[in-house]
């Protein structure tokens, strides 16, 4: 009686761990992407100069995955973090990835407070500073959802990883973001971008 009993409580606990897909700590994710997957949306637009005085168009990103992230060149805390995890993120894919930080502060960010945050965080060559007005940029925080830096409210830290057609498809807020999720969302969309160029 008691070796049945035993048997038939092994029985429903193998079925238990079995049928969870979380069961031994094996998390299997939502989709297959790291981070959260955008609203389907059109290419994005925009036409701004980096820190350099060059003009970058959104167009010029597209043909491969892109990193685009939403900073200010004095920030201390939260733009640095989002620059050393894209950093990282870069590291790991072995080959340069595009990348464009946005301006979220118009009225401080200038070509030398960019200059001198690009090469503090040890990403020169690695990234576009993209700087303008206020009535330039609004339009491009709109497209995006981004709040810029205002003196009641902070920006909003967040990195968005567009796909081959310049489309948004990924974004990480920066609690969420670390450099093996961008890597790891970046080799998919490239995986996803290759499949298409064949089938095309």
């Amino acid at each position: 009686m008691m070796a049945g009993a035993t048997i038939l409580l092994l029985g429903i606990l193998a079925f238990l761990l079995l049928s969870d897909p979380n069961a031994g700590g094996s998390r299997i994710p939502a989709t297959r992407f790291a981070g959260a997957i955008r609203p389907e949306a059109p290419p994005v637009r925009f036409s701004l100069r980096n820190q350099d005085g060059q003009l970058i168009n959104a167009s010029a990103l597209r043909g491969q995955p892109a990193i685009v992230a939403f900073m200010y060149s004095t920030c201390e805390d939260a733009c640095s973090t989002m620059a050393q995890q894209i950093r990282g993120a870069l590291d790991r894919l072995g080959r340069n990835v595009r990348v464009v930080a946005i301006s979220v502060d118009p009225a401080e960010d200038t070509p030398e407070s960019a200059q001198a945050f690009i090469a503090e965080q040890r990403l020169d060559g690695r990234l576009d500073f993209l700087l303008g007005s206020e009535q330039t940029l609004q339009p491009v925080w709109r497209n995006f959802g981004v709040q810029p830096e205002a003196k009641d409210e902070e920006h909003s830290a967040v990195v968005v990883l567009l796909d081959a057609d310049g489309r948004q498809r990924i974004s990480f807020p920066l609690s969420e973001l670390t450099p093996e999720g961008i890597a790891a969302d970046i080799r998919a969309l490239q995986r996803e971008a290759a499949s298409q160029a064949i089938t095309q």
